[in-house]
């Protein structure tokens, strides 16, 4: 086990490398003179757009560039935002509990709505409650977020009353008032991912549920109960987990068309913010961080593959 979970943190070293390698190219890539942005009305002035290519070592080669960069990074130097001018990663720090609180409560909707439903439609297949769910599952999955947020907006806070329509509170500020405004968008975003859920989940019960050691303890007189939840779902979850760690991550970084609708200032309203005002230190920030975050979420869901299922275990 502990062999295996070495290996495994050996390869993130080249992979976050390799991520901020080509987060770092991103800036190469995009259109127009960062010197020229920065400048503003001055930006007709040589000596101006000389001396800022100096500071943010523009006029060096791209090997320097980007090991000036990283070492900033390393230390948590990200940068400051052209527009705003305040540290990319205060921005970061700001927006980034918004939408974890935002991306925690999808995926709560997301697990305790699609794994249970999988596991039923696989012990009741071909009958009416496995197409039922499926027809569900296929609904979740066809209707776009950001309709089924204006439909929820219109009749749960419209006409009912009963929630918020848009904004943010925070939860420090005040915790009812903060799950009240976020109720809706987790709703929204963990609609989607526990049909996707779901049906992975039956895929890989029905799956499990034919295994040798499922029957063998039907054999023994081991209750139907235990089968389904000890040895089936056990086994069944490791692709779950997969998927999983990836939904998330989706989540973590910003559901952009969710949180316009609801006026969420999260990482997804901060990222098409700077992409519009071409802020590109922002951009490179925010995805650096997102990048980072899929590869942590990847490792945790290779730990929860060994502690889920013996027989991943390595003496």
């Amino acid at each position: 086990m502990r062999g295996g979970l070495a290996s495994r943190l050996a390869q993130v070293i080249p992979t976050v490398i390799l991520v901020s390698l080509l987060v770092f190219s991103l800036q190469q890539l995009m259109p127009g003179d960062p010197a020229a942005i920065l400048a503003g009305e001055e930006r007709g002035d040589p000596a101006v757009l000389a001396q800022i290519r100096t500071e943010l070592y523009l006029d060096r080669s791209f090997p320097v560039q980007y090991l000036h960069w990283a070492g900033r990074a390393l230390h948590g130097d990200l940068g400051y935002s052209w527009r705003t001018h305040q540290t990319v990663s205060s921005l970061i720090a700001s927006k980034l509990p918004v939408t974890a609180q935002l991306a925690l409560m999808a995926f709560a909707f997301a697990l305790a709505i699609g794994v249970p439903a999988g596991v039923i439609c696989a012990v009741k297949r071909d009958t009416a409650w496995d197409w039922l769910a499926n027809g569900i599952g296929l609904a979740g999955l066809s209707t776009p977020n950001f309709w089924l947020g204006i439909m929820l907006i219109l009749i749960v806070s419209v006409q009912l009353g009963w929630l918020p329509p848009s904004g943010y509170v925070p939860l420090a500020e005040d915790w009812r008032q903060s799950l009240a405004t976020t109720v809706m968008p987790a709703f929204v975003l963990g609609n989607a991912i526990a049909a996707v859920l779901m049906r992975h989940t039956r895929s890989a019960m029905l799956t499990a549920l034919d295994q040798d050691y499922v029957r063998t303890a039907r054999a023994k007189g081991v209750g139907e109960l235990a089968v389904i939840l000890r040895h089936a779902l056990r086994n069944a979850l490791v692709p779950v987990i997969t998927l999983a760690a990836l939904e998330l991550g989706t989540l973590l970084s910003g559901a952009v068309l969710t949180e316009q609708v609801f006026s969420i200032p999260g990482f997804g309203k901060l990222i098409v913010d700077a992409v519009f005002n071409r802020d590109y230190p922002v951009v490179q920030g925010v995805v650096l961080v997102t990048a980072l975050l899929y590869v942590l979420l990847n490792l945790i869901a290779d730990i929860l593959y060994v502690l889920i299922n013996p027989r991943l275990r390595v003496a």
